[in-house]
């Protein structure tokens, strides 16, 4: 038998072995009709019309006309073929005959890229072999005589079959029957060709009849596997959605836990207003910005990008949008933050002022208390000179002496008569501030100015008492007077510098130190000019002993007090150099602090606004394919991450400034806070931007769009955002829409322009983000995964059954696959379902919200 007569004898009955008939002399076999239009039937899927029962010539031409007629009707010409040819066995006739129905039936649907029959299953043999070595396919004879053109398109769709790499192109007989036995023993696809013949010289009829055998036995599988691809790809949805549904309700409930917990302790006020209560409050809210806040901010950020790319994901796989639980919608989110940062900047508004103010308070009450309680004293100590004092019986050199006494206590007077005018301007600033006991303060001034006043008023009338007598006085002893002279001056120095030295400094910058070390040395040259005067009233003191003579008979103030309190002033002047000394390092210390804070914030900063800018510019750019976008992105993350090392040294040095109680920082524009925040938005952007890409991947990927299609209409999008704000105000959308093709033009067809625009921006904001432009974009031009198409895929896994079997699950599909699907689906109870069926059809109706799971 030639090799055509055997390949096309094959080809017959690998069909008609479907109605148990097998022919074996294939000109002979189809002479009456009958085995030939039970070939048709097969391999049409059709019924011919009631073949004729008679064994006579002319029944059986009626048989082979009803099959020639079946063929024309498909469209076939059948050149010089008649019944008559076929009835007669005329061998070329029935061969041709063959031949056309192989055409037809076999090669002619196969169509690559709008080729013909013969050059469509040429071309899907190149393409399918073109990765194997040793393999060239351009034509139907000699293409294939090394039998590694068979085992390349096995391997290719059945690699488990054959060992490709181990074959030899010299060894062409055994590559041959290794392909014919692999096809028909696991392929179904029985032998239809000789190795011999083939190796030697291939008849192209018989090569194309039989690889057109390849191409339906893996068009079938691949139908399974396409079947398997779209279940895959719908379940991977599903399954990472349930995920970020998860992880939305768990960050959602916490946060909003937080925040009712936060709230009431931002919005408490202490009963106890002591500085030292509000210190603590003040750490603690100190405390809660650093440590408590910024993680749940990153919180909130995660939710609102998990929210849209949740709502995005479900929109590209045609799923209901995502509907969180009471109280949980991004809306309540925002609006639960925004009370809280509310609160929060109450809270601020009332401590930071707070604690200034009773800081102050605190000062000048001790400032109160001290020269309260020195003038305090010297009214009490002056009251007996000018109250108890009798110089109506005095000697005229006593009331000499006693005027020059009085002389030098007006002088003393005078000189406390300045205390009284700061001691009442503390007063008014401690009630300007708002004291809470400010009222016991102001009943101790007033009685203290009633005091001063009395003393003031009996003081005069004593003056004039002495001075009436004053006629009947001498002059006193010049020694005396010169020391009363000396002294009033020197004891008011050292009055005045006792009080300078012992007064309490509250300082916050370096000038404030200069201007006290100013006033110090000042000071300091006084104590050595003053000197001098002390050493004469020493002079005096020692003179006056002489003459057995106290110099105090002109004068209140007496020589112990005088070298009493150069002693302390002597003893104060070193200390308070001392004090200075560590205020000062105190200031430089926290002026260095502030410039090693400004030198990294100023480094880190535009670091950070760099990254930024990297970042937005990056992703408008749409560089290299998504693939190269989101390795890009993920490599700025892991380097943001890299770089997260800056951030923790500045959150360092902060603490240490928080530490010092610092509050201003001229040497920089930057703060913590604003630090952080750039750097929150610089992490938030850069996981947005690898959010967005990967959902362009998941449009891509599972709808079919292309990487220039997306770079298309990222162009488009990108080309009419003019002002580069991320959004499409309505009329730069509209004029993308005409550039792309949607609508005709600008000034026609607002009723369709507005059916757009109630898609894309359903709750009427004014403006399109990307996101929602490409999901738009996408639905006009891809094809939708159906509930049809996934019921179809689980029907095709199922071998047309209406029910599938957890085993099949198994056997089929991924284990993390399987085991959801079985998880959800109901039990198929119609009547002769096995036990375990399951219910494919409904279950696929859940996943697109048509029903529940």
């Amino acid at each position: 038998m030639l090799m055509t007569d055997w390949t096309f004898t094959a080809w017959c009955n690998s069909h008609l072995r479907k109605v148990d008939i097998t022919i074996n002399e294939i000109e002979q076999d189809f002479r009456d009709g009958l085995s030939l239009i039970k070939l048709l039937e097969v391999i049409a899927s059709e019924k011919l019309p009631k073949p004729e029962k008679g064994k006579m010539r002319f029944h059986k031409i009626a048989n082979v006309n009803k099959a020639l007629n079946f063929v024309k009707s498909k469209g076939v010409k059948l050149v010089s073929i008649g019944a008559e040819e076929i009835v007669d066995g005329n061998r070329k006739m029935t061969l041709g005959m063959i031949w056309t129905i192989i055409l037809r039936f076999a090669i002619m649907d196969i169509a690559v890229e709008e080729t013909s029959a013969k050059e469509g299953l040429l071309l899907w043999c190149q393409r399918k072999t073109q990765p194997y070595r040793n393999v060239s396919i351009r034509d139907f004879h000699a293409s294939w005589q090394n039998g590694l053109g068979f085992c390349a398109l096995i391997h290719r769709h059945r690699p488990d079959l054959i060992d490709y790499h181990s074959l030899d192109p010299e060894n062409a007989i055994e590559n041959l029957n290794l392909a014919f036995d692999v096809a028909d023993k696991s392929l179904d696809i029985p032998p239809m060709l000789d190795a011999e013949d083939i190796s030697t010289k291939p008849d192209e009829r018989a090569v194309m009849t039989y690889v057109s055998s390849y191409y339906h036995a893996f068009a079938s599988s691949s139908k399974a596997e396409m079947a398997l691809k779209r279940i895959g790809n719908v379940l991977d949805v599903t399954m990472k959605n349930e995920d970020m549904m998860e992880e939305y309700e768990f960050l959602s409930s916490d946060l909003l836990e937080w925040i009712a917990n936060k709230i009431p302790w931002l919005e408490s006020r202490p009963e106890d207003n002591s500085i030292e209560f509000v210190q603590k409050a003040l750490e603690d809210f100190r405390a809660y910005r650093t440590n408590e806040k910024p993680p749940k901010a990153s919180d909130k950020t995660r939710l609102g990008i998990l929210f849209s790319a949740l709502q995005t994901r479900l929109r590209i796989a045609n799923r209901p949008a995502y509907a969180p639980g009471d109280g949980k919608l991004i809306t309540d989110i925002n609006d639960a933050w925004d009370n809280l940062e509310r609160a929060e900047r109450e809270f601020e508004e009332w401590v930071y002022p707070e604690f200034r103010r009773l800081r102050r308070l605190n000062y000048l009450l001790q400032r109160f208390e001290r020269k309260s309680s020195n003038l305090e004293s010297w009214i009490e100590s002056s009251k007996p000179f000018v109250e108890d004092t009798d110089i109506d019986g005095l000697k005229l050199a006593d009331v000499s002496a006693l005027k020059k006494k009085f002389d030098a206590f007006t002088l003393d007077v005078n000189a406390h008569s300045d205390s009284v005018t700061v001691i009442e301007g503390i007063v008014e600033e401690i009630n300007n501030l708002g004291f809470n006991e400010a009222e016991s303060v102001n009943n101790r001034f007033s009685n203290l100015q009633q005091e001063w006043n009395q003393i003031n008023e009996t003081a005069n009338d004593f003056g004039n008492h002495i001075e009436e007598c004053l006629q009947k006085q001498q002059k006193v002893d010049e020694l005396k007077l010169e020391y009363a002279k000396l002294v009033a001056p020197v004891n008011k120095w050292l009055d005045g510098a006792l009080e300078d030295l012992q007064d309490i400094y509250d300082v916050n910058s370096l000038a404030e130190v200069e201007e006290l070390e100013s006033g110090f040395n000042e000071l300091n040259s006084s104590f050595g000019h003053m000197e001098s005067d002390r050493n004469r009233i020493m002079e005096i003191i020692e003179s006056l002993k002489e003459f057995e003579a106290i110099a105090e008979e002109y004068t209140t103030i007496n020589a112990e007090d005088i070298d009493r309190k150069w002693n302390e002033v002597s003893s104060l002047l070193p200390e308070r150099n001392e004090t200075l000394v560590e205020l000062r390092n105190k200031q430089q210390s926290d002026e260095e602090l502030r410039k090693e804070f400004a030198e990294k914030a100023n480094e880190i900063g535009p670091w950070i606004d760099e990254k930024n800018q990297y970042v937005n510019y990056y992703v408008r750019s749409m560089e290299g394919t998504l693939e190269d976008q989101l390795d890009n992105l993920l490599g700025m993350e892991q380097e943001i991450k890299n770089y997260g090392h800056n951030i923790n040294e500045i959150f360092d040095i902060n603490k240490k400034i928080h530490d010092a109680m610092i509050f201003e920082n001229p040497y920089s524009k930057f703060t913590i806070e604003s630090i952080r925040a750039m750097w929150d938005e610089l992490i938030n952007s850069v996981h947005s931007s690898i959010q967005e890409v990967d959902n362009e991947k998941l449009a891509r990927d599972s709808k079919g769009i292309t990487n220039e299609q997306l770079q298309e209409f990222k162009q488009a999008f990108n080309h009419f955002d003019k002002d580069k704000s991320g959004v499409l105000e309505v009329k730069e959308f509209r004029q993308c829409l005409v550039s792309v093709g949607l609508i005709p033009n600008i000034e026609t067809n607002d009723e369709e322009f507005e059916r757009v625009l109630s898609i894309v921006d359903p709750d009427g904001s004014g403006t399109i983000t990307f996101q929602e432009y490409l999901d738009y974009m996408i639905q006009e031009i891809s094809e939708e995964d159906s509930v049809e198409q996934i019921i179809e895929s689980f029907r095709t896994l199922a071998n047309d059954k209406p029910y599938i079997t957890e085993e099949e699950l198994k056997r089929e599909l991924a284990p993390d696959y399987a085991e959801f699907c079985a998880k959800r689906m109901m039990q198929y109870d119609q009547p002769g379902a096995p036990a375990g069926a399951l219910d494919y059809t409904s279950f696929s109706s859940a996943l697109y919200g048509e029903s529940d799971l």
